[in-house]
Parts: C-alpha cells; sequence; structure tokens
C-alpha cells in the first residue's frame, strides 16, 4: 500500500465511537469518560497515507513523496528530473531529485551510490544539504535542501558579469565549501555554473554530486571523464588518469573568469578544437580585471596540475583577503537524531533541545527515534529531524553570507598572512 513505509504506532479512532448504532445508555457514559484520543500531526498523517483516499491517490500519481507535497517540476537532467515540494508537516521548501530507476545502467547505479554517500558525509553551510532518500519499486528520490534564488549560470547570463564585490564573496563561499570536500577526500569533478546556487538571502550552494567520488587519499588518480568539457582540466583530455583536487582547482579558476568577465577563458566551436586551446591553456585576460584577481587566475589555469595553486594558497590569497568568513566558528552537528534520544539530562544543547520538543510537538517520541537506528537518511524520521536541524542553524546565523571588511592593518590577519606565506612559499612569492 503507498506509503506503507510511513506507517507509524499510533491509534487510530475507532468506528464505534462515530457510529449512530451507539444508543445504549451505558455506552454513552463510556464516551464521555474515554473521548476519543486526539491524534498527533505524525499520528494524522500516516493515518491518512494509510486510509485516505485522496491522500492515497496523490502517492499514487507522484504529487505526494513521502511527507512531501510536490508543487511542479523546476529542472531536468539525462536520468533524473527535479521537483520543488514542500514537508507536509514542517512546511519547508525542498527540492526532489527523481531518478527512474529502470533507466539506470551499472555505472549509473553505482554513481548514484556515491552521490548520496558524499553528500551523507558534508555538512557545510556552502554545500546543497540531503534531507531524505525515499525509494518505490521504480524510482529513487533524493529530498535536498531548495535553493530559491536561482544558479550563477543564469545569473550572468541575465545580468552580466558579476562586480568584484560580488565575484569575491561568491566565489569565497565556493572555495570554502571545495576545501570542506577535500578535507573529507570528496572530488566533486562536476564544478560548474550551473551548479553553483543562490538562496533568497545570497548564500551560495554548491549542488549536484552526481559525478563526485571519495577517495582514499587525495593523492590517488582516478580514470574517468566528468564533467562539463568547458570546465574541464587539461589532464582530462590529455591523460590515462589524474589526480582529483587539481580538476576541481582548475573548474574554480574557469569559473572565477566567468563571474569577472562574463565570458568563458577556452572558448571553440568543435571539441577538438575546444580540446587543443585547454591543453595548450591560451586565454585572455581583460584589462579591467583587478590584478590580484588576475594573478589569481593565471596561478591556477596551469597546464600542469602539480603547478597549480592548492586551496590553502587560493584562501591565503591577496585577492580574497579582506572576506571575512562569519559562519566558520558553527560546528558540525550530528545528522542522525539518535543523540536525541541517547542523550543525558542536560547534556544536550539549546539548539538540540530546541529541535527534540519541535520533534516531540510534530509527534515523534524518543521510541520513534530510537527504532529510526541504522536506517540513515532513509527514514522520514531523519529527513524531518535533518530539517528541523537545518532550520535552527540558520535562525542562529549558520549561512550568514561573507562580507568584504577592506584592507584594514590587523595583526592578526597580518601574522596569518605571514603564516600562510611561509606555508606555501614556493608558490605564493607570485601572489606578491
Amino acid at each position: 500500500m503507498p506509503g506503507g513505509q510511513y506507517q507509524m504506532s499510533s491509534r487510530r479512532p475507532r468506528p464505534s465511537r462515530h457510529s449512530l448504532s451507539v444508543s445504549s445508555e451505558g455506552g454513552q457514559d463510556e464516551e464521555e469518560a474515554n473521548p476519543p484520543k486526539r491524534l498527533t500531526p505524525l499520528e494524522r498523517l500516516t493515518t491518512e497515507m494509510c486510509q485516505d483516499e485522496q491522500t492515497i491517490k496523490e502517492l499514487i500519481l507522484g504529487r505526494r513523496i513521502g511527507f512531501y507535497k510536490v508543487r511542479g517540476e523546476i529542472g531536468s537532467g539525462t536520468f533524473s528530473r527535479v521537483k520543488m515540494a514542500f514537508h507536509v508537516l514542517t512546511k519547508d521548501k525542498v527540492a526532489i531529485k527523481v531518478l527512474d530507476k529502470t533507466r539506470l545502467d551499472v555505472q549509473a547505479q553505482r554513481l548514484l551510490s556515491r552521490e548520496i554517500s558524499c553528500m551523507e558525509a558534508l555538512q557545510h553551510a556552502n554545500v546543497v544539504r540531503l534531507y531524505e532518500v525515499v525509494e518505490s519499486h521504480s524510482r529513487l528520490y533524493l529530498v535536498m535542501e531548495y535553493a530559491s534564488g536561482g544558479d550563477l549560470h543564469t545569473h550572468i547570463c541575465s545580468k552580466g558579469r558579476l562586480s568584484e564585490a560580488e565575484a569575491k564573496i561568491t566565489f569565497a563561499q565556493i572555495l570554502s565549501a571545495i576545501k570542506h570536500m577535500h578535507d573529507k577526500n570528496i572530488i566533486h569533478r562536476d564544478l560548474k555554473a550551473e551548479n553553483v546556487l543562490y538562496t533568497c538571502n545570497g548564500c551560495v550552494k554548491v549542488a549536484d554530486f552526481g559525478f563526485s567520488t571519495r577517495v582514499i587519499n587525495r593523492s590517488d588518480t582516478l580514470d574517468t571523464f566528468c564533467g562539463s568539457p568547458p570546465y574541464a582540466a587539461p589532464e582530462l583530455f590529455r591523460d590515462d588518469c589524474y589526480v582529483g583536487p587539481p580538476v576541481d582547482v582548475w573548474a574554480m579558476a574557469v569559473l572565477l573568469f566567468f563571474m569577472v568577465t562574463g565570458t568563458m577563458p577556452f572558448q571553440a566551436d568543435t571539441m577538438g578544437k575546444l580540446r587543443l586551446a585547454v591543453i595548450e591553456g591560451v586565454y585572455i585576460l581583460p584589462p579591467w580585471v583587478p590584478g590580484p584577481c588576475q594573478r589569481l587566475i593565471r596561478g591556477i589555469l596551469k597546464p600542469v596540475p602539480a603547478d597549480r595553486y592548492a586551496v590553502d594558497q587560493m584562501l591565503g590569497c591577496d585577492w580574497l583577503l579582506p572576506v571575512e568568513y562569519p559562519w566558520t566558528v558553527v560546528p558540525p552537528v550530528p545528522l542522525n537524531p539518535l543523540r536525541l534520544a541517547d542523550a543525558e539530562p542536560g547534556e544536550l544543547d539549546d539548539e538540540e533541545e530546541e529541535i527534540r520538543a519541535s520533534l516531540e510537538e510534530l509527534g515523534v517520541n524518543m521510541e520513534h527515534i530510537r527504532n529510526n537506528q541504522g536506517k540513515g537518511s532513509r527514514s522520514p524520521i531523519t529527513g524531518l529531524y535533518r530539517i528541523l536541524l537545518h532550520r535552527a542553524q540558520k535562525r542562529r546565523g549558520a549561512e550568514t553570507v561573507p562580507v568584504i571588511r577592506g584592507l584594514i592593518q590587523d595583526p592578526k590577519r597580518e601574522g596569518l598572512r605571514a603564516y600562510r606565506g611561509l606555508m606555501h612559499a614556493s608558490k605564493l612569492c607570485v601572489l606578491q
């Protein structure tokens, strides 16, 4: 039955309580002494999913996906469509990536498994969050954070190149997201303007982990050609194998070039000509691009991967030095709600207490959470918890957009800059 995987232990109203045939005086006294139990929002929803004809119809037709009500399609890809929906209990908007399992070959299934695994491992202000995975006999649904501000490619194509301040703030967030991924040994492999999204308050979100992979060591070699050719590094065209992080770094430079000029560094009308242009590494930077930004781009767009700036060098470059990250102090928290049930009195912080209270108000008790153990993202309880967690974090400023403070002579900043110079003296000298 549709919605069967979402059934919770709940007491359903007995027909006799609402039946007109109950006419004995004793029965009426019993009704008054034991009034029908008031269902919690969760009990009401799960009951509707199993008994209400309209809700069951919506589930069958795809107008409902688990605890989510679908509102319309917002995008599509080779193997998937993306729909906007909202959680029936919390009313939070989400994006749902819909995949037809019957169209996925072995390679596509492997990539999908990696996508879910990589998103599960990431928790960062500038990375799109995975809330829940819902599966039916023919489809798989990835329920993710909804970024309502559109994508970077559309923004530049409709409004033109970014101002220097906009480019700094946007690029700094992309760079921070990539650093977080690489620190987790995750390689994105499909970084492009279409996969850089904005929230309604301007926070940048790196999305689409369909080609991502996790390596044991960042120096491990890969052999799969992934991503969009205009963003592809020379070694993807030239070599049989490549190291992951420099490929993402190259794509970031192409992104930065696009942001500050409104055009792509390597352009050609055929794939062969594009391949040659990328391998040769010949491009022209317009003179209006600020010198520090030019030096950063040139320091990255080098044909030899080992010659490119590392992520830490990019973070320490002159062009990004004035950018302040207000949310770096926010620590990661468990993405599994089990801690809420196992914590001793006084062990939870204010944020966790708030989330537990919200769950209990919706009808999720600690027994539900304990029974949820081991299901990970393939559970509506986990999905609900992650949505409430994300909401609480945003309310506390975890996704505040970075700001530019200006080149203030701050001894602490100067000390940090000197430290970064010592770490990468062999390459940072180019940025002076």
